[in-house]
């Protein structure tokens, strides 16, 4: 097996791999610090790095296996976890140069079930400045880049996980998502990420009681993205809203033959380019393949119920950034200035008002749900966005249209108002950029299997992403 085959073996693989003593923990992990090396100088994906001690855990795990010994469900894996979530006695920046030295004295109820699992967390994964942006650039980090086209953005927040996983530096990352941020960059790297019903998965005080606000796992394929979400998910005896019972959810390739599927192109009131919706009628046509029925939907959703989200976000994470705000503004990056300035405009009537948006949008995706069991549309309107860009001044166009560089390309923060409902991305092919775009597999209220199942289907009859060097990132000098 060459190098850039190992860096790529689904994790669910070298785990049967590391069972069966014919892969060692070491040499996997040895392979992707080596891959890190070759690409990050170009692709920037990881923050803080912590190589050293993971080799040292990947020797302990090494023996363990070797001895037979009980090993647990992530033992011995390379996990990039998101540069946001605690790790006590670690570094945890937020992309933000005001925690630069912060170094966190507790662990994170995502990242304790993550490596209480048996993850190894070799490196830290970029993110914008309090994950406040769909790209990811930041003034402590710098451009985190897309490995398809370096051009272009991964997308963000949960940008550097998505490179990473593309780029073959992390076997499995983990992303969290308050307005599209693991299903965005898991679209434009060509990624499988799921948004879990709110609850699903243990997340931080204070925002594990913001609805819009849930960590995720993001893999290279279906399975590991369901391996790493049966880690992270369950109750915590740090977040209240974490729920009970645990999920366990099967990695086995289910039947989804007879389900019925709703398809909608816009949601009613996005712009999408031509070459996304030619790659969601593909994926569309997968679905057919695995015996489900896809019909085509009209939602009564307009633009407005985007203020609406802006209600919420700007009275919640706005408040909370206040807190930075006598910093030297010159440490901000030009979106949370924008995020500040909004919130100062926040009123307790314009935030319950987001409460009547979000049950007026149920209303109507509860009328689609009495008939079908999934509803697909796509992830974004175009495949990606320049790497450089601020977030807010940003010219982006969708068919000729500019669209707002926030709220504008993403199809995906309806569902974060929608909390309960959870979210599969999945790949749908790729654009003439050469970045991957992605399909939103929507489900039911609580039915975090259904998007799972629907996903492994996907996936089974579609067959996996980066198995070869023809569907990887050309990342060679030069």
């Amino acid at each position: 097996m060459s190098d850039t085959d190992l860096v790529y073996l689904p994790a669910y693989r070298a785990l049967e791999m590391f069972r069966a003593k014919t892969l060692s923990p070491v040499e996997h992990m040895q392979a992707m610090i080596d891959r890190a090396g070759a690409v990050e100088p170009r692709v920037n994906a990881l923050s803080y790095t912590h190589f050293d001690e993971a080799l040292q855990k990947a020797r302990r795990a090494e023996a363990r296996y070797a001895a037979d010994k009980r090993t647990r469900p992530l033992d011995g894996l390379a996990i990039g976890i998101k540069d946001e979530g605690d790790v006590a006695g670690y570094p945890t920046s937020n992309g933000a140069l005001v925690m630069q030295d912060y170094v966190a004295t507790s662990t994170s109820p995502m990242n304790d079930h993550v490596l209480r699992a048996g993850g190894i967390m070799h490196a830290r994964t970029a993110t914008p400045e309090f994950s406040g942006t769909v790209i990811t650039n930041s003034k402590l980090w710098g451009v985190t880049r897309n490995p398809w086209n370096l051009r272009l953005s991964p997308g963000g927040s949960s940008g550097g996980s998505g490179a990473s996983l593309a780029s073959g530096t992390s076997a499995l990352c983990t992303g969290s998502d308050i307005g599209g941020s693991i299903r965005v960059p898991s679209s434009a790297c060509g990624l499988y990420g799921l948004k879990p019903t709110f609850g699903r998965n243990p997340t931080d005080s204070p925002f594990n009681l913001d609805g819009y606000a849930v960590d995720g796992p993001m893999a290279r394929t279906a399975r590991d993205m369901v391996l790493l979400q049966n880690a992270m998910c369950g109750p915590h005896p740090d977040d209240i809203v974490s729920l009970r019972p645990k999920l366990h959810i099967s990695t086995d390739v289910q039947s989804i033959k007879g389900w019925k599927i709703a398809y909608s192109p816009d949601l009613g009131f996005y712009t999408v380019s031509d070459e996304v919706r030619r790659n969601t009628e593909a994926a569309l046509e997968v679905f057919r393949d695995a015996g489900a029925i896809v019909e085509q939907v009209d939602l009564p959703w307009t633009a407005d119920i985007l203020d609406g989200a802006m209600g919420h976000l700007n009275h919640l994470m706005g408040t909370y950034l206040t807190q930075f705000a006598d910093h030297d503004p010159d440490l901000l990056m030009p979106y949370t200035i924008a995020h500040l300035k909004s919130s100062r405009g926040s009123t307790a009537k314009r935030f319950l008002q987001s409460f009547e948006v979000e049950n007026d949008m149920y209303r109507a995706l509860s009328a689609v749900f009495a008939s079908h069991r999934l509803l697909v549309c796509p992830t974004t309107g175009i495949p990606s966005v320049p790497a450089d860009g601020d977030g807010v001044t940003d010219e982006i166009t969708i068919n000729g249209a500019r669209v707002d560089p926030l709220t504008g390309w993403a199809l995906t923060l309806p569902f974060n108002m929608l909390c309960r409902c959870p979210v599969v991305s999945a790949p749908s092919g790729f654009g003439q950029s050469q970045v991957p775009t992605g399909i939103q597999i929507v489900g039911q209220t609580y039915r975090d299997q259904d998007v799972c199942r629907a996903a492994l289907a996907y996936e089974n009859v579609r067959g996996q992403n980066f198995l070869t060097d023809r569907n990887r990132p050309d990342l060679r000098p030069g």
